[in-house]
């Protein structure tokens, strides 16, 4: 059957009308049937409508699997595919992070909530390509239609489904097989990037219904404003970690927070808030953003890097008078922080409110999966810091909600992934708006655990050419509180490895990351069938899903978290004592990132990975370099895959991937080169822009 007969409407042979639509099953945990999930995300079972084949609602067993001929999320009855009538679903395209752009249901993605309808083709239920999906009321119509490949195996469409939807080709994939992957990036079916900026705006060609989720406000309580969590028994560890400082002109590093000569209303917000004593990143760093210097920080995963640009930053912003103000139509932050992730960037605001308790400094958070006109009005309130994820913000910017002309600082969290080829070009429409100040006239901080040296290079866009590079400990290492474990473990095996180590951790909190956003529906229903309360986090559910998740993940309510790359980067959760790896990422710096979730703040933790040589032999050496760093085992069967994988006179698998040292270090001996040791081209102080 061709694609363009796809939309024919085929009624019930027996009675004439259409089939009836499926009831999802949206009970809680506790109230479901033996095997059934019960995580906190919605999952949706497929089950025969009654009256189909003779059969009632529940005798039909589900369907799907892993690896047994039918693609995730496949039908009830082989030769069947399901089409709803409304066609109208979708999401506001709101925001770029997570995923680069939100993602539109036509990308094939994961869960919607019961309010949203969604169209099924060639046998998967849609969310088929990201995993389950709830069906809501709506009828929806069965056409015949051929049965998927194999779990893995379909070579058009990516993670085992199919491609060809006739409405979707040409819009977002441009192309017959992608699925949304690594970080969140679309990859083709042939591992070719097919990654492309959407727009911000909520009427675009491509938008859906709008977005109506309005978070609920955190806690106001002054105890749960300073909640905190213990440091571990490894955290005075910290002060053995050599500091390398490099730039002209250094300040000198403080000892104490009153060697920093900070008010007493933010030394006292300190205290309240659980620091007690400077991590060697907030030594070195807070002096400098005093100073009124640019830098770039790299610092291990869990080492005090978001206290370490706030603290000085509102210490300036207190000493200077600034007050938030709710008599502007638009507001003018003086500060802005931008993060990959609406989880991160939250996170951040929770800290900045936290120091500036009691102050007259407003922080704000914006991202996107939530009503616009409510970031809107949390600005119109008044703003002073305003935390934002790069979509969002940009939208914000558009609207002219918001002006630039008093910002005096400009933080980029995780800046080599806000710089590489997700982010990379709204951080250059963010800096070469018109209201943004030119780079001599503003303060610009970038702070991260992994900073490769092409990042490096990008960054001088950014910053002043006389910036310090601060560097705690290995570049791009891993936390040495962090036993990392390395497992040979073949793609087929890893769902029965996976249930054996859960089952032998218990009840213990573990995040499971997992290369894609179908993977992580999969394995997350698997694990509530053997009975392991878990839930999971991708960039294809709703905010709202997401944010209940992360909340029954830190409540202890679901101990396992089943999640992508969304969730690699700058959470902060108490006790996540395991961080397994499933599928190992592409790259080593994101690797380094996931098993960063555990070990923090002195405390102990552990990370398994599993490898698979037939898909990882290409992460063999820089991974053997991150656990020889680390002082970790490295098993033998790993050294003779890299050996085997690497090009001869190979000698340092890390060279080209991380950079140890600052890198204008390595430009400072080529003829021709100013003292900044950037290329003329990264350097012009004149033009900031990327062309």
């Amino acid at each position: 059957m061709d694609d363009e007969d796809w939309d024919t409407e085929i009624t019930d042979n027996r009675g004439g009308g259409a089939l009836p639509a499926f009831q999802p099953n949206f009970q809680k945990s506790g109230s479901l049937p033996v095997r059934a999930n019960e995580t906190s995300s919605v999952f949706g079972r497929s089950v025969k409508p009654a009256g189909v084949d003779g059969k009632q609602n529940g005798e039909e067993k589900p369907t799907g699997g892993f690896g047994n001929r039918r693609s995730f999320g496949n039908r009830g009855a082989s030769g069947n595919r399901f089409e709803e009538r409304n066609p109208g679903f979708g999401r506001e395209v709101g925001d770029n992070e997570d995923s680069q752009s939100d993602a539109l249901f036509s990308r094939r993605g994961g869960m919607i909530d019961g309010g949203d309808t969604y169209r099924g083709r060639r046998g998967s239920i849609r969310g088929g390509r990201g995993g389950h999906g709830l069906f809501t009321s709506n009828d929806y119509e069965m056409q015949d239609g051929g049965q998927q490949s194999s779990f893995f195996g379909s070579k058009r469409g990516g993670f085992g489904a199919s491609s060809g939807d006739a409405e979707n080709r040409g819009r977002r994939f441009r192309g017959r097989g992608g699925y949304k992957g690594i970080n969140e990036e679309v990859i083709g079916g042939a591992g070719k990037s097919l990654w492309k900026s959407d727009g911000d705006g909520e009427g675009g060609d491509f938008a859906g219904p709008k977005v109506t989720y309005i978070p609920p406000p955190p806690p106001d309580s002054e105890d749960d404003i300073f909640a905190h969590y213990q440091t571990g028994i490894n955290f005075d560890k910290y002060d053995n970690i050599l500091v390398e400082v490099s730039g002209l002109d250094r300040p000198a590093a403080i000892m104490t927070f009153e060697e920093a000569g900070l008010c007493q209303t933010l030394i006292k917000n300190i205290a309240r808030a659980g620091y007690s004593k400077l991590t060697p990143v907030q030594k070195h760093s807070i002096p400098i953003v005093l100073a009124g210097r640019d830098l770039m920080a790299c610092a291990q995963t869990g080492s005090g890097k978001t206290a370490a640009f706030l603290i000085p930053i509102l210490a300036q912003m207190m000493q200077d008078g600034v007050s938030a103000t709710q008599f502007k139509e638009q507001q003018e932050p003086e500060c802005i922080i931008v993060a990959p992730t609406r989880e991160l960037v939250n996170q951040i605001f929770l800290e900045s409110r936290k120091f500036a308790y009691g102050t007259c400094i407003r922080p704000v958070v914006v991202y996107g999966g939530t009503q616009t006109n409510h970031s809107v009005r949390q600005i119109q309130q008044g703003c002073n810091i305003l935390c934002a994820t790069p979509g969002r913000l940009l939208d914000i910017l558009g609207r002219e909600k918001i002006g630039l002309s008093k910002l005096r600082y400009l933080v980029l969290d995780e800046a080599d992934r806000m710089l590489d080829m997700g982010f990379g070009p709204d951080m250059k429409k963010l800096i070469s708006n018109p209201g943004m100040p030119p780079k001599d006239e503003r303060q610009t901080l970038m702070f991260s655990a992994t900073f490769p040296e092409e990042i490096q290079r990008l960054a001088g866009e950014f910053l002043k050419i006389e910036y310090l590079f601060v560097v705690v400990g290995q570049v791009g290492g891993a936390c040495s509180d962090v036993q990392q474990t390395i497992l040979q473990v073949s793609q087929y095996d890893k769902r029965d490895k996976l249930v054996e180590i859960l089952q032998g951790i218990g009840d213990k909190r573990t995040m499971v990351f997992v290369e894609t956003k179908k993977k992580a529906d999969f394995f997350a229903t698997l694990l509530c069938q053997e009975k392991i309360k878990t839930t999971s986090i991708h960039g294809d559910r709703e905010q709202r899903e997401r944010e209940e998740a992360l909340h029954d993940f830190r409540s202890g309510r679901c101990p396992v978290l089943v999640a992508t790359s969304v969730a690699a980067r700058g959470l902060d959760i108490e006790n996540v004592q395991h961080v397994i790896n499933v599928d190992l990422p592409s790259s080593v710096d994101d690797y380094v990132h996931r098993i960063g979730r555990t070990g923090r703040c002195g405390n102990i933790g552990k990370a398994v990975s599993f490898f698979d040589p037939a898909t990882d032999s290409g992460i063999a050496q820089p991974l053997i370099k991150v656990l020889a760093d680390a002082q970790q085992e490295v098993p033998s069967w790993l050294e003779e895959i890299a050996c085997g994988s690497c090009p001869v006179g190979f000698s340092n698998p890390r060279r080209n991937m991380f950079a140890s040292v600052d890198s204008r270090k390595a430009f400072q001996s080529k003829e021709n080169q100013h003292s900044g040791g950037f290329l003329a081209s990264n350097t012009s102080p004149a033009d900031e822009s990327w062309d």
